[in-house]
């Protein structure tokens, strides 16, 4: 906290002394740029729309050096990410709302109006911003808050919009190569293309390479960890049809191939504990003394995966068409079509044991290894979305109004399919060419498919009651169902390189030829099972707003949100679990003034009513049950959020802006249930990832940005050369619960990033930029593996170190 505040007086002290011109200046000079979003579907003036945003240009994502969804979070009050599987699997959480493995997410990313692709598997995975989401945007918008009315997929925490840059009428583009430290490279190329007075095209690609910042001490498998090896693409067409009729598609790919995530064993039970934690307990003590006696740090790690990865896939198209019908009307149509696949092989917690004595003595196994299935992906889906609109005016404008059907269907593009290793050592999982070497080794050989059928109707609408008052109202009817299909196989190896012993089909079929004869398979039938949730729930908003002049807007809302239910075949006995809802009340002000220092201020109240959550219970295994435990979701009882939102924007004098950010979030559950599970259930107890009377996860309570931009006065004919520094401060915070975890709470950060931007240099189309990010090189976890009372230890995932690099941008036409 000391550090912080310290921050905001050194920066404010500096604003004072910077500002101290700024009185004498022509105000008329300077003024602060307009900002438009698209948060309520139509274009509008950020400081018209009564919602809590945050909004990054291009020139902002840029400068900040955000190529991921983490990197996005880093910057912005009341946003975090949930890094559990690693940052190109990370999941958003704002206002402390969560999501969860294998659950819906609780705030939603949408590219151009179209929500991301969706993808179930067994860890969290799609529904979020892959690398290379961020190529060539118009804007990143951040709505905070339930946003059920007016959004396709209805989420209890908000939507982080990606606005992609459409095709203009002019010929432009630019090429761009960064070079960087951990051997980063990068390029990126974008050309706009006027193909006729009615046509127009855009291309644009993205590729980036960065070796990984954890070093692996293993011997086996890769020298590094966390690295970045991406390809994105998107090509966008614009035709004009007729006067009033427009059509625009666009085609996108994204490809994240690397060697995933890796964790450090930072905690260990040396004696105690039963089942698997009475042997990894005392053997990730020894890995923990192997760090120490090397002298290692939270960036060395000991993984003996031997060929890890994580290689994700998608596609899609989107195709948009808007019809002005009249002045009063509006048509529009949203269609798309996207594929998602994944890969993954990465061991859950990093570690790399040994057996400790007997035959296999100094024999290397996995605790937890994932890796995908003989055939197939871990993930695989496809996803059809339709969304029809309607935007009107009314009364002689007094009405502004729109109204729209929604349809998405999910599918499986065949089986998602993985193979989990437990307490084995494999060559080839994948053909179960795999030992036993301390005799309770098992392959689940988990193969489901999952459907998403979502439908919803809505209507949104604002009168003006007065000049100064308006009042809007808005409602949605959402019906939801999810079907999963599973034919899960637990397969159980005989001790030592006895090969398999025997099948257990959903814990209760076994099969197993007499006398050691040769195995027999179960049929698809005997594992093939299935389970469905439906909910339909209606969420709505209600909100006055006041405008007293035109630059200021105080408004008051409530707004109930939901978040739909679902299914995961592979936890036994928690296969399904219930929707949640929210009641969020809010209530803030906007305003901007240009004298006598160019201003915007923003700042919302705002509590939250938390029902039925959807959080993460932690499965421990009985003894002899033969598996390690698991997770499982359910629906925790109710929670309490609240907390102030603010941001502001000053022109201290012309050349130099300050942007300031700031999040208090208060949140703790209140009330918990935890189902009982049944008699024959292979576990023995469920561990919520969150207790009572305590915060919820990922949940900061205080967050501060602080951004200055100084464009130094020099001549024109040298370009327009600027300096750049933000800090960020976060306060610890909790990544699951006391009882899960002894490291259960991630210390607060301090992250510092400069950077030197040189555009027009010598009044030539070349931009020239230098960045910094973390530059004190803090050191922090960001995750943790929640591992320690079923297995006797606990491993920590670490956020990025000091990264740095240039860029040159070679910009043509326009």
């Amino acid at each position: 906290m000391n550090k912080w505040i310290a921050g905001l007086y050194l920066t404010s002290a500096l604003a004072s002394v910077m500002a101290t011109p700024a009185l004498a200046q022509n105000a008329e000079a300077q003024s602060l740029d307009e900002v438009v979003v698209t948060a309520r579907r139509i274009d509008e003036r950020l400081q018209d729309v009564p919602i809590s945003i945050t909004v990054y240009s291009p020139e902002q994502l840029a400068q900040r050096n955000i190529v991921t969804a983490t990197d996005l979070a880093t910057y912005t009050p009341a946003l975090t990410t949930n890094q559990r599987f690693g940052p190109e699997k990370s999941s958003f959480v704002i206002r402390g709302f969560t999501q969860e493995s294998g659950t819906s997410p609780s705030v939603g990313v949408y590219f151009a109006d179209v929500v991301v692709p969706r993808a179930q598997g067994g860890t969290t995975t799609g529904n979020t911003a892959l690398p290379g989401a961020f190529l060539d945007l118009q804007n990143v918008q951040v709505l905070k808050g339930p946003q059920g009315t007016l959004f396709g997929r209805n989420t209890t925490g908000g939507a982080v919009l990606l606005t992609p840059q459409k095709p203009t009428r002019e010929f432009e583009g630019h090429v761009e190569g960064s070079l960087g430290n951990y051997d980063m490279w990068r390029t990126q190329a974008v050309v706009n293309l006027p193909l006729a007075d009615t046509l127009r095209l855009r291309v644009a690609v993205d590729r980036m390479q960065r070796e990984g910042y954890l070093k692996n001490h293993s011997g086996i498998g890769p020298d590094d960890y966390n690295d970045v090896n991406y390809f994105a693409g998107r090509v966008s067409l614009v035709a004009d049809l007729t006067d009033n009729l427009e059509n625009y598609t666009i085609f996108s790919a994204n490809h994240s191939f690397g060697h995933g995530y890796a964790s450090r064993i930072a905690q260990c039970r040396p004696t105690g504990g039963a089942g698997a934690a009475a042997l990894l307990g005392p053997l990730a003590c020894a890995q923990m003394a192997r760090q120490d006696a090397r002298g290692d740090n939270l960036l060395d790690v000991e993984v003996n995966n031997p060929k890890p990865l994580v290689d994700i896939r998608q596609v899609q198209a989107i195709n948009t068409t808007t019809w002005h019908y009249s002045d009063n009307l509006t048509i529009k149509n949203i269609v798309s079509y996207a594929q998602f696949q994944e890969r993954d092989s990465f061991s859950l917690n990093s570690e790399n044991f040994r057996v400790p004595s007997g035959v296999f003595a100094g024999q290397p196994f996995n605790y937890i290894l994932l890796n995908p299935g003989p055939i197939g992906a871990n993930a695989q889906q496809s996803t059809f979305t339709e969304e029809l609109q309607f935007q009107g005016r009314a009364f002689d404008d007094r009405l502004d109004w729109q109204a729209g059907a929604y349809l998405e269907v999910s599918k499986p593009n065949g089986w998602s399919q993985g193979y989990t290793g437990i307490l084995l050592s494999c060559t080839d999982m994948r053909q179960l060419e795999c030992i036993n070497p301390i005799g309770g080794g098992t392959v689940s050989a988990a193969r489901a498919t999952t459907t998403f059928n979502n439908k919803g109707l809505y209507t949104q609408a604002t009168y003006k009651l007065t000049d100064q008052f308006s009042l809007t109202g808005g409602i949605r009817y959402t019906i939801d169902k999810t079907t999963g299909v599973s034919e899960n196989t637990r397969i159980r190896f005989r001790p030592g390189a006895g090969g398999v012993q025997d099948m257990v089909c959903n814990d209760t079929l076994r099969f197993q030829g007499p006398g050691g004869t040769p195995l027999v398979v179960p049929t698809p039938d005997a594992c093939h099972y299935s389970l469905s949730t439906k909910s339909k729930k209606p969420t709505w908003l209600l909100g006055l707003d006041y405008k007293p002049s035109t630059d200021m807007l105080l408004y008051a809302k409530w707004a109930r949100g939901y978040r739909q239910g679902g299914v995961n075949m592979s936890n036994i006995g928690l296969e399904t679990w219930g929707p949640e809802k929210v009641d969020t009340y809010e209530a803030g002000l906007k305003t901007s003034f240009n004298t006598p220092v160019p201003t915007r201020f923003n700042i919302a109240g705002y509590y939250n009513d938390f029902r039925d959550q959807q959080i993460t219970g932690a499965l421990i295994a009985k003894p002899g049950a033969g598996i390690a435990g698991g997770t499982g979701i359910i629906n925790a009882g109710k929670s309490r959020l609240w907390g102030i939102d603010a941001d502001a924007s000053i022109r201290l004098f012309d050349g130099f802006t300050l942007d300031l950010g700031y999040a208090y979030l208060n949140t703790k559950l209140q009330e918990i249930e935890v189902p009982v599970l049944p008699a024959d259930s292979p576990f023995s107890q469920i561990i919520p990832t969150a207790e009572v009377g305590a915060p919820l996860s990922f949940a900061p309570k205080n967050r501060v940005t602080v951004t200055g931009t100084y464009l130094l006065p020099l001549s024109a004919d040298l370009g327009d050369i600027s300096l750049g520094a933000t800090y960020v401060h976060t306060d610890a915070q909790n990544a699951t619960s006391p009882s899960a975890s002894p490291l259960y709470r991630l210390p607060a950060t301090d992250l510092l990033n400069l950077n030197f931007d040189w555009k027009n240099v010598m009044q030539k189309p070349i931009d020239l930029s230098i960045f910094a990010t973390n530059v004190t090189n803090e050191i922090y976890p960001v995750a943790v593996g929640s591992s320690y009372t079923s297995a006797g230890f606990e491993s920590v995932l670490v956020g990025p170190p000091r990264m740095y690099g240039v860029r040159l941008r070679y910009r043509f036409g326009g």
